[in-house]
């Protein structure tokens, strides 16, 4: 029989995938995105600690020990959103002293230095939404003024600089929400709307326009949780119900239905920063206003169980921080 070119085979002697080039059968090299950029990388912007603060740190994911020194982000701020491609980080929005900022800067994750402005959010000048992406688009869910809740989503095109447009609204008003993604779907856990702590889990198709969609519900109702993903799952850790709680909840995220139990993380708390590789999930800082937590944990994305200790924050204990990574679910 003979064999065309462009065709493929397994080779079982040396577990490798070959291309056949019409003369002879080539190995084809395994890529990664974490190989490319030098390897999983989450990078969280600080927020408050005692005060409102402008650092910048970051871990390498795969591995544990204390965060590094990045940079500074250009306005001392906390409470804001923040997503990523494989190349660039985000942080919009979030809150300094007693204003809410419209801000949006962008680091680029495999060098460390300061926040570049990126642009501005076109609805409101907020605090306390969400943020997740996928390799092109990056969304900025819901947030809240001081008076006004907000349900609308914002997106912009991460590779390019500017302001953000609307992408359509969230089903259910209300901050303080998490959120992560696939490569196609983002899914928001609700937070708060006046006294209610809201249960509802929504999704959208990040590549369209438009409203999101229900998704089922959390296992407890929770407000400023941390959201973080692989491909394949979502996972909620964290936040106020309304006491400070260490659950962590998990979906499928390519499915619908409500969410389960997944683990507990080291010690219960709200606001932290949340970042990810495929296999791994991290939950960075946080705790119970006004005092916050160097605190990292890790879990195991695709198992259930227990966050175990990653390490410390290299300088003070902050809360509010926004994290985001270089290989996240939605790459």
């Amino acid at each position: 029989m003979t064999v065309p070119s462009g065709a493929l085979r397994f080779n079982s002697d040396s577990g490798k995938l070959e291309y056949y080039n019409g003369e002879v059968w080539w190995q084809i090299d395994n890529f990664s995105a974490d190989n490319a950029t030098g390897g999983a990388r989450g990078v969280f912007m600080f927020g408050s600690s005692g005060s409102y603060v402008n650092n910048i740190e970051y871990i390498t994911i795969s591995t544990t020990g204390n965060a590094i020194d990045f940079g500074d982000i250009a306005t001392a701020r906390g409470y804001g959103g923040a997503f990523a491609s494989s190349t660039r980080g985000i942080f919009a929005a979030g809150q300094s002293g007693g204003s809410n900022r419209n801000a949006i800067d962008y680091i680029t994750i495999s060098s460390t230095g300061n926040g570049i402005s990126f642009g501005n959010l076109t609805v409101a000048l907020i605090r306390y939404p969400s943020g997740c992406s996928n390799s092109t688009r990056g969304m900025v869910v819901g947030g809240y003024d001081g008076t006004n809740v907000f349900n609308v989503i914002q997106y912009v095109t991460i590779s390019q600089t500017g302001n953000t447009v609307d992408f359509g609204d969230l089903a259910t008003v209300s901050y303080a929400g998490a959120t992560c993604s696939s490569s196609t779907r983002g899914v928001h856990a609700t937070g708060i709307n006046g006294p209610a702590i809201i249960n509802t889990i929504e999704y959208f198709t990040i590549s369209t326009l438009g409203n999101s969609a229900d998704f089922g519900d959390l296992v407890t109702a929770t407000i400023a949780s941390g959201g973080l993903s692989n491909s394949t799952r979502g996972l909620f850790g964290g936040g106020y119900v309304p006491t400070l709680t260490n659950t962590i909840n998990y979906v499928t995220i390519a499915t619908l239905g409500n969410a389960i139990d997944f683990g507990d993380l080291t010690s219960g708390r709200g606001y932290a920063a949340s970042m990810s590789s495929s296999t791994r999930g991290v939950f960075a800082t946080g705790g119970a206003f006004p005092a916050g937590s160097n605190v990292i944990d890790y879990v195991t994305i695709m198992s259930t169980g227990n966050a175990v200790d990653f390490g410390d924050t290299s300088t003070g204990a902050p809360l509010g921080a926004s994290g985001c990574s270089n290989a996240h679910g939605g790459l």
